[in-house]
């Protein structure tokens, strides 16, 4: 275990307080975790719409940077942090007002760098995006 993961165990266990941002935007937390991979369903509501009923992407992108770094934290070796260093989304298929499962995984792991992608699908398993990402490792910042 490391400082990384008892986080995502208290999370998943919902026994944290949100950060103020995650408060803010209201993302929401975390269903699931595995080594390499965090899950979750998100229901949007109207907060996070277009005035046509679309999701604003931006807001997608903001769910992508937290799951990437939900993903990114399965992995963290006891001692380091990490920073995105690099944010990309896709978009597939507009995206309105349904739940959205994501799954975000790590897809490469080395000293200085991990780099993940999530997937957001619909209920029906549609894909409306994908995200990908590269955290650069850091020593933690309390770390002596």
């Amino acid at each position: 275990m490391t400082w990384a993961t008892d986080r995502l165990d208290a999370i998943k266990a919902k026994s944290v307080e949100p950060p103020p941002v995650v408060r803010t935007l209201q993302l929401g937390l975390l269903d699931d975790w595995s080594a390499g991979v965090a899950r979750k369903r998100w229901l949007p509501n109207e907060n996070v719409l277009n005035g046509d009923g679309s999701m604003f992407g931006g807001y997608i992108a903001a769910l992508a940077d937290q799951m990437l770094g939900f993903a990114a934290m399965t992995v963290i070796p006891e001692g380091s942090a990490f920073r995105t260093v690099n944010l990309n989304v896709q978009f597939f298929r507009v995206g309105r007002a349904h739940p959205l499962d994501i799954e975000a995984r790590v897809t490469a792991a080395t000293k200085a760098m991990i780099t993940v992608e999530a997937d957001f699908k619909r209920d029906d398993g549609q894909l409306i995006a994908r995200a990908s990402a590269q955290q650069i490792v850091t020593p933690y910042p309390n770390a002596a």
